[in-house]
């Protein structure tokens, strides 16, 4: 879904796992995954879907809503609950982890040492920051590495999530190490551009280079970098493709053709995207979805992901994120010179232009967004909700919508508490999700194919 792709980014998140550049360089996050808009639920097996009795036909959208959720067995909704209140903590321990890594290479003036290297191999100022990043890189991907393997590999693995051997994960691993090896010097090589040319004003220039290449991400992802870890081919089966297609032809998406990913040998979340523009725009399910989901089903997440597109949340969602950018940016100017004006001796940081001081920009950046945790949450989510609208308005398949929201508790808590909700949730509850289309099947009716007891 958009803020998956853009705020959690399960997508870049998982290709790209430099959690040390999380901060700065997200942007370069961003750009990988803010064209591709994510739907991910979780489905045990593809059986039909039985429709409670208290919500069949509604009167009581709030009892209905209760007898989808006491559908889920107990011990299900325990392990999901401990799955999504896990990642609580690791946002915290993320958080914890990038600012351990900045301060350890500005207090051992392994930074200035990486800039000082960097300066005698050449006197090119592009280049110079382009060979800083690459060391840069590696020594935070190389501290990170034991909680990125416990993130995404071990834990994922104990609650039933990923499907891939060690060495597997490993591999795609090391592909994104190599993307952001080439990207990311790239990336940093303008940023520092730049700040040497715009002493004054970097802030606001270097919100621009990052919108910039959040564009560009959005440009090259569909057709460049998704290709690198899945094997995108045309879906056989016109049953399923063609009223897909049916929705994109009403809702004016300019596709001809909807994909199949093979994501089953990473992980037996379902999922699917609208992702790209400029003539880069692409449906794709993948296989997940197609084995473990009703026809109704399918519909409604995919009314969801065109609903995204033509609500063109991916352009909302970059002018929120650049406007984030714009603030942190802010932040580092109010902050910036004051740290190297009384440490920056200690450190061997010069100034704003001086590659050394990337640390401690990546420490303001991480402080700023941890801080900013709830405001981005609650504004994606806002975001979500509306393509939930838009899918029960296109799909008209509420009772399909309640059984989605359940399999999305797979990994996701289903009946949060109101502030929970607020702080830690960028989409809408399970609950949330399925009173709204209770509430929808209610004035509306239901027009789906899902079975009745």
């Amino acid at each position: 879904m958009a803020t998956d792709a853009l705020l959690s980014f399960p997508f870049a998140a998982d290709l790209i796992r430099w959690r040390h550049m999380r901060c700065i360089a997200v942007f370069i996050v961003l750009a990988f995954a803010a064209g591709t808009i994510v739907a991910q639920e979780s489905s045990p097996a593809p059986t039909p879907v039985v429709v409670p009795a208290a919500a069949q036909n509604v009167s009581d959208p709030a009892a209905a809503t209760r007898a989808w959720l006491d559908t889920v067995p107990a011990a299900d909704r325990e392990k999901s609950d401990a799955y999504f209140e896990g990642g609580y903590w690791l946002i915290l321990w993320n958080y914890l982890l990038s600012a351990a890594i900045a301060l350890l290479l500005l207090g051992t003036r392994i930074s200035a040492r990486l800039r000082d290297f960097a300066e005698r191999t050449t006197r090119f100022k592009f280049l110079q920051v382009a060979i800083y990043a690459v060391p840069y890189i590696l020594i935070g991907s190389l501290l990170a590495f034991p909680l990125t393997v416990y993130e995404s590999f071990y834990r994922e693995h104990a609650y039933g999530m990923a499907t891939q051997t060690f060495g597997a994960w490993f591999g795609e691993q090391l592909k994104g190490l190599i993307i952001s090896l080439i990207m990311t010097p790239l990336a940093l090589g303008g940023l520092y551009a730049v700040f040497r040319r715009a002493p004054r004003t970097w802030w606001l220039w270097g919100t621009a280079v990052v919108v910039v290449f959040m564009m560009f991400g959005m440009l090259i992802t569909p057709v460049y970098i998704q290709p690198l870890f899945n094997t995108y081919k045309p879906l056989a089966d016109p049953a399923i493709s063609e009223p897909i297609l049916e929705l994109a032809r009403e809702n004016k998406i300019p596709v001809t053709q909807v994909f199949e990913v093979d994501a089953s040998r990473q992980t037996k979340r379902i999922s699917a995207n609208v992702s790209g523009f400029l003539g880069t725009t692409r449906i794709a399910l993948n296989d997940n979805l197609l084995t473990q989901c009703t026809l109704p089903e399918i519909r409604h997440v995919m009314g969801h992901e065109m609903g995204h597109y033509v609500l063109n949340h991916t352009g909302k969602l970059l002018l929120f994120f650049g406007s984030l950018f714009l603030v942190s940016f802010a932040v580092a100017r109010a902050t910036f010179g004051y740290a190297v004006k009384r440490w920056g001796d200690r450190w061997g940081v010069r100034g704003i232009a001086d590659p050394a001081g990337l640390p401690l920009l990546t420490l303001i950046f991480a402080t700023v967004l941890f801080f900013l945790t709830p405001i981005t949450k609650s504004l994606t989510r806002l975001v979500e909700s509306d393509a939930d609208a838009f899918a029960l308005q296109t799909a008209r398949e509420p009772d399909a919508a309640a059984a989605v929201a359940l399999k999305l508790g797979a990994y996701r808590k289903l009946d949060p508490g109101a502030l929970e909700e607020f702080v830690f949730f960028d989409h809408p509850s399970g609950r949330a999700r399925i009173r709204m289309a209770m509430d929808w099947k209610m004035k509306h009716g239901n027009s789906g194919s899902i079975e009745k007891p």
